[in-house]
């Protein structure tokens, strides 16, 4: 990549809403949306809460989302520090049946520095507890497959997942609230995520998010019953 690119890459960057430092958890990026619906008498039916995979999953297939009226809240890059510190914002204050969490590889990639495993999945218990607290119904997802990071190629991620998904388990059977696990069926021969389902090692392609969106309705028509 030459001197050029490279500015231009870090100049686009730095000047993403959600990355300036000022708002490090991105409070303001759901903001006006967010008031928006707040002025609807209908209450929202599932907030999907989340990072790049989240995201990307709206972006791919807008239609699940307005065909279920559900509400994305995913945004790229995200660790569970900062989905913690919006959940109130971006989750509760909308006052849905449920939320679907996915979150954690990012962590594991250490995208906002390093962080045990252990500390991963206590802001996952953190959102839990707000969620049950608020009569929202947590539904907490499974970390994806993933044996390598194209951005962070010193951290190999295969045996951590598999040990944050282990521990995301017990959660939801503490809690007595919905597990949906996207590893097992995702999973290939290397502990990473097929390849016709991703277009990188980490993230969905539009193949893949149509392989999870069965595996999760499964769980929210019961719930919405």
């Amino acid at each position: 990549m030459n001197k050029t690119i490279t500015l231009a890459f870090l100049a686009l960057f730095f000047a993403a809403g959600p990355l300036q430092a000022q708002d490090w958890p991105a409070m303001e990026y759901f903001k006006a949306k967010n008031d928006s619906l707040m002025q609807l008498t209908d209450q929202t039916s599932v907030v999907f809460m989340g990072n790049s995979i989240t995201q990307g999953w709206i972006s791919m297939r807008p239609e699940f989302f307005s065909r279920n009226h559900f509400i994305n809240r995913g945004i790229g890059g995200q660790t569970t520090p900062q989905m913690l510190l919006r959940f109130r914002q971006d989750v509760i204050d909308l006052n849905p049946k449920a939320v679907v969490i996915l979150a954690g590889i990012n962590d594991i990639a250490e995208n906002t520095g390093p962080i045990s495993l252990e500390d991963i999945a206590k802001n996952l218990e953190s959102m839990v507890q707000l969620s049950l607290a608020n009569e929202i119904t947590p539904v907490l997802c499974s970390v994806l497959p993933a044996n390598s990071f194209p951005w962070r190629q010193r951290i190999t991620p295969t045996e951590s997942v598999i040990e944050l998904n282990r521990m995301l388990r017990e959660m939801a059977e503490h809690y007595q609230v919905p597990y949906v696990d996207y590893y097992s069926p995702m999973v290939d021969d290397k502990k990473g995520l097929k390849p016709e389902w991703g277009y990188d090692p980490v993230h969905p392609n539009e193949e893949g998010y149509k392989v999870m969106e069965p595996i999760v309705m499964n769980t929210l028509n019961q719930l919405l019953k």
